[in-house]
């Protein structure tokens, strides 16, 4: 499921997020995560049309 690709206009995948997850200050709240993801793999920042599946991606992962 790694290699799936969770943001096509970016090519971010589930791996890029998960990474991105654990890079820096770490957050309990999904859109405060949303926003360190977005800032470090630009997930979302195309058309935006991935929007839901990155948050149920780092819902997800979360756990």
């Amino acid at each position: 499921m790694e290699n799936v690709i969770i943001c096509n206009c970016m090519q971010v995948s589930v791996a890029d997020i998960e990474k991105a997850l654990h890079e820096g200050q770490q957050f309990s709240d999904v859109e405060k995560q949303f926003e360190k993801v977005q800032m470090i793999t630009h997930c979302s920042t195309g058309c935006g049309g991935c929007h839901s599946k990155v948050l149920d991606t780092i819902s997800e992962l979360m756990g």
